[in-house]
């Protein structure tokens, strides 16, 4: 038997009026995904355990089978570990947003964030702001490292966790009560934009209508993570897709093997096809018995607050992976268990994550059911099931 997770990051949402009372979910075409619902289980699971931050760390987290409460120790050490960051036991890793600030205003406190992505940057282009930030804002115990896009890191040594505002939290709102309260973190920020916003790059993205990546925003402070090895806790070998650091960064902790895919970026236009061969690949030709597919566009769309792109980004999922991996897996003769979840919602309402239960999907490819016409919030809701402890899905899928 083979496993499968397709994790469509941020896909649940509301319903929308522009969309006739639908979610993106429902509104989209998803033709496999409603095939695959014919015969499947669905149901509702909490990601987010009651009283913490709803996040692609948290809930990530408990879909690949580990208790948020237990492991999570902040996300940037998650996505250190992903890029080969150094962390001793005392030192703190922050996430280092390269954001679009209003520029209007005078002074920084009042500005204004409008993108907490610049627009989806190019790492390359990133890279080189990155390397100005080090040049600028270097201090003996503070390193900046290049992670991908908009989202690179700092690591202080012998420091301390201290509360800090997720960007996309606080889109248009003015930045001043969200400021670090850590005097040495808030000047470094405020010192950013002086050195950010006039850079060549942004210069540029400016004269092609681009939003300008003009200051650094520091969030997800935490220590060096300590996940137990997937392969021994669940008696599988397996291994990760995806884009984003901070998913590597968990393969990373839990010992499994990341698959990188050429023009996968984590945007609207990633490399969807390449997930979706590379998935069948590592299960049919490379021996593994599970591979976990994370897509970030949907949850990137709804930050935007696209109705519209966020449901290209499901149809995108639905037409050129989980269609053509269902299909090859049929075709390899492979028995195989896939699951199809986001890990938290992202309303384009609202802009933000939210801590609501899911929907999921469980296809057994030996064991159809008598499913649902459609795989979406109101079937996961008008199921009944509703799993609380959504760390225990990953047992589920795995027939334990």
């Amino acid at each position: 038997m083979k496993y499968l997770v397709i994790l469509c990051d941020g896909m649940a949402d509301e319903p929308l009026e522009e969309l006739g009372g639908k979610t993106p979910l429902e509104a989209a075409r998803t033709a496999s995904m409603d095939r695959l619902a014919a015969g499947s289980e669905i149901g509702m699971v909490r990601t987010v355990p009651e009283g913490m931050a709803p996040g692609s760390d948290t809930a990530n987290l408990s879909v690949i089978g580990y208790d948020p409460e237990k492991y999570y120790s902040g996300r940037s050490p998650l996505e250190a570990l992903s890029i080969g960051a150094e962390m001793g036991p005392d030192d703190v890793s922050f996430r280092c947003n390269l954001v679009t600030l209003s520029e209007e205003q005078e002074a920084y406190e009042d500005r204004v964030i409008l993108d907490h992505s610049s627009g989806e940057i190019s790492t390359e282009e990133a890279a080189e702001l990155v390397q100005a930030l080090k040049e600028g804002l270097g201090r003996e115990g503070y390193t900046f490292y290049v992670g991908t896009s908009y989202r690179h890191l700092l690591i202080q040594r012998n420091g301390k966790v201290v509360d800090l505002t997720a960007p996309h939290d606080i889109l248009t709102k003015r930045i001043g009560e969200y400021l670090p309260k850590d005097p040495v973190l808030k000047e470094m920020m405020v010192r950013s934009y002086e050195i950010l916003k006039d850079h060549p790059v942004n210069i540029r993205r400016r004269a092609e209508g681009k939003n300008p990546a003009n200051s650094a925003w520091f969030w997800g402070a935490g220590t060096r993570p300590a996940l137990t090895s997937f392969e021994e806790k669940n008696g599988v070998k397996g291994a990760m897709i995806s884009a984003v650091d901070l998913l590597k960064g968990i393969a990373v902790g839990a010992g499994m093997h990341n698959i990188i895919v050429e023009g996968a970026n984590g945007g609207l236009h990633t490399n969807y096809k390449g997930k979706g061969e590379a998935a069948v690949k590592a299960l049919t030709e490379d021996g593994y018995d599970f591979v976990y597919v994370h897509i970030e566009a949907p949850d990137e769309m709804g930050h935007q607050g696209s109705a519209e792109n966020k449901i290209q980004a499901i149809e995108s999922i639905d037409r050129e992976i989980i269609g053509p991996v269902s299909e090859a897996l049929k075709e390899a003769g492979r028995d195989y268990r896939m699951l199809v979840l986001p890990d938290h919602p992202t309303p384009v309402r609202v802009r933000t994550h939210t801590s609501d239960p899911v929907p999921y999907m469980l296809y057994d490819s030996t064991d159809p059911k008598q499913g649902y016409a459609q795989y979406s919030e109101k079937t996961g809701r008008e199921s009944g099931r509703l799993l609380e402890e959504g760390y225990r899905l990953i047992d589920h899928l795995l027939g334990k």
